[in-house]
């Protein structure tokens, strides 16, 4: 079996040279590819995974050659936004060299973005040698400005890093969205708050709704908010104007008169996404996840490791995408299973 690759990166993709993108059984072109890189976080958010995780054995996960290579193949296969997300995607060891592999692809001009999510703990460290590999625009996940309340949410998180780690993000030129999880009795009270500190510093800001990933504990269930009632709310102090923007994500979007911002909604439960679906999910391990909501996955590590020939896991990513569902059925209630046994860290946030 081919191990793992040590050589150089591949070659930047020549936009000339790309093929035809790929199509899923109903006709959406699959340009946007979400990449985990580690299952382990030096957080334990609440809604994200258990206080006592076991984590994946190292040997599992695929080796940043690997994740290169596979980024590259579907790079090649017409994916213009690349996100990088975890677990904590900053916590996996020489993960920088991974960014600056990949950046090649920017500077081509065949990859439009890559982006990072992250927790915003390591920030300081790494903000202005992202900017500097081209990187333009970061997520940061923040559910609340109160220090105590943040380290309920978070079980071990130290608020002031995480803001010290933004304001170094817009030291650098990055641009800053806040993604904040709506929860029902926890957060619900500081939104508005929330919403006028981002846009008052230049930032964006997303609302999420809590989804039924890994073990439903009863609190989760209890803090589920639909991000219907927090519209509603929003629009009895502030004045919202749809907009048609789409930054590839499943997001839809206000702006915020009142404070000049751009606010998002991401709905999976009252109102799902799925019909512009135009994403695919790669775990740490190398599963494909064609979908959030369903279990269906093709193995890609597998392919990386049976052949140094990129043909090979380009034929599989195909496959992969052929099977790609229409959407999923997200529901959350205390009768209900998890709409799938993972948790959020494993498919990547």
């Amino acid at each position: 079996m081919w191990g793992p690759r040590t050589d150089d990166p591949m070659p930047a993709v020549s936009v000339s040279a790309r093929p035809a993108p790929l199509i899923d059984p109903f006709q959406r072109a699959i340009t946007y590819l979400r990449v985990s890189v580690t299952d382990r976080c030096d957080l334990r958010c609440v809604y994200c995974m258990s206080e006592d995780m076991t984590f994946l054995p190292k040997r599992d996960l695929l080796t940043l050659e690997e994740l290169d290579r596979v980024c590259s193949v579907f790079v090649a296969r017409g994916v213009r936004k690349l996100r990088i997300t975890g677990g904590e995607p900053l916590v996996r060891r020489d993960i920088m060299r991974l960014f600056r592999n990949l950046s090649r692809h920017l500077e081509s001009g065949a990859l439009e973005e890559m982006t990072l999510t992250t927790n915003g703990t390591r920030l300081r460290q790494h903000a202005a040698e992202l900017a500097a590999l081209g990187m333009r625009r970061i997520n940061v996940s923040l559910d609340t400005l109160d220090p105590e309340k943040f380290r309920a949410i978070t079980r071990r998180g130290d608020l002031p890093t995480v803001l010290d780690g933004i304001a170094a993000a817009r030291e650098a030129g990055l641009k800053v969205k806040i993604n904040a999880v709506a929860l029902k009795g926890v957060n619900e009270d500081e939104i508005s708050g929330m919403l006028e500190w981002a846009h008052g510093l230049g930032m964006e800001m997303t609302l999420i709704e809590v989804m039924p990933l890994g073990d439903i504990e009863p609190e989760r269930v209890d803090q589920f908010l639909p991000l219907s009632v927090v519209r509603e709310r929003l629009s009895e102090r502030y004045s919202l104007t749809p907009l048609p923007d789409r930054t590839g994500g499943p997001a839809r979007y206000v702006r915020v008169e009142e404070t000049g911002g751009r606010l998002g909604f991401i709905t999976p439960l009252t109102h799902n996404f799925c019909e512009s679906c135009n994403r695919v999910r790669l775990t740490c391990t190398g599963q494909l996840y064609m979908c959030l909501g369903q279990e269906d996955a093709a193995d890609l590590r597998a392919a990386l490791r049976a052949s140094p020939d990129d043909a090979v896991v380009a034929e599989a990513i195909a496959e992969a995408i052929s099977r790609k569902p229409k959407g999923h059925d997200f529901v959350i209630a205390r009768a209900a299973k998890p709409a799938v046994p993972r948790h959020m860290s494993t498919t990547g946030g």
